[in-house]
């Protein structure tokens, strides 16, 4: 039996936009929505009949927000940031079990060979079982680095042929990664009606608690695109503390009086560290 063309409204998630794809080829007009968008419409007990009436009244409403299926292409070009988190998260394990036996390392790449070093150094002092049991973990660290290593590789090949990602990386702060990030994961630009909508889409809006004509401002949402935005803000990060070595952060210019108010914050925090309050 065929229906006619109609409204297929369903939630986002991952195997959303594999079905929105599939069902838009038959004709209907899809509607992925935000689980978080769904959420207010449920009344009471959550079963599936009871979604399925949330989907359908958040789908009705005229000013919802409703999230475009990607292509198979995009989510595609995409994996390759989720595949390279999950491996930097693997390589955590060996600073917490050397912290176990007082061997303090900060965490980060910079940082790699020094792990490396104290467990196969004899006189580390780490207890003979535990170097046996460690260089196993060095071995899997070392192929983490190498698969890690292909995959950076892979994403600046992608950014040096893309001339919107060439664009981005002229921005300070903006790499290989991070340009990349934003052309292939991030929606088009066109869906958003102004670039505030995009940074909230990233959650770096204030949160808003405003009543009776008063506007009351928090920190940051951070209910959006997660990867993303922690790039950014490293990004942002490695521009003031290097901001010595950029043109753009010339006195009068927005990023020398950013630099200002930057540089009195860490005064501040290190007086209220060492002041102890």
């Amino acid at each position: 039996m065929r229906l006619p063309a109609c409204i297929v409204a369903m939630e986002a998630c991952g195997g959303a936009h594999f079905w929105g794809r599939e069902i838009g080829k038959l004709g209907h007009e899809v509607r992925l929505i935000s689980p978080a968008y769904v959420k207010p419409f449920v009344k009471r007990q959550k079963n599936d009949a009871t979604d399925a009436e949330a989907i359908c009244e958040a789908a009705q409403r005229p000013a919802m927000r409703f999230v475009p299926a990607k292509s198979g292409e995009t989510q595609a070009a995409a994996m390759v940031f989720r595949i390279r988190e999950l491996l930097i998260r693997q390589r955590t394990p060996l600073h917490g079990h050397l912290g176990e036996f007082g061997q303090i390392v900060p965490r980060g790449a910079a940082n790699a060979a020094r792990l490396i070093a104290i467990v196969e150094d004899r006189e580390s002092g780490l207890p003979i079982d535990a170097i046996a049991t460690l260089q196993l973990l060095v071995a899997a660290f070392r192929h983490l680095e190498a698969e890690i290593g292909k995959l950076d590789a892979e994403i600046s090949r992608r950014a040096k042929g893309d001339d919107v990602a060439r664009r981005l990386m002229t921005i300070p702060g903006i790499g290989p990664l991070i340009a990349t990030a934003i052309v292939t994961p991030a929606p088009p630009p066109g869906i958003f009606r102004k670039g505030r909508g995009f940074a909230a889409w990233l959650g770096l809006i204030p949160r808003q608690h405003s009543t009776g004509g008063k506007q009351r401002l928090g920190a940051t949402t951070k209910m959006g695109e997660r990867s993303l935005r922690r790039l950014l803000i490293i990004g942002a990060n490695s521009v003031m503390i290097k901001r010595h070595v950029h043109a753009s952060a010339r006195p009068g210019t927005w990023l020398g009086a950013s630099r200002r108010c930057w540089c009195g914050w860490r005064w501040r925090t290190r007086w209220r560290a060492s002041s102890g309050l």
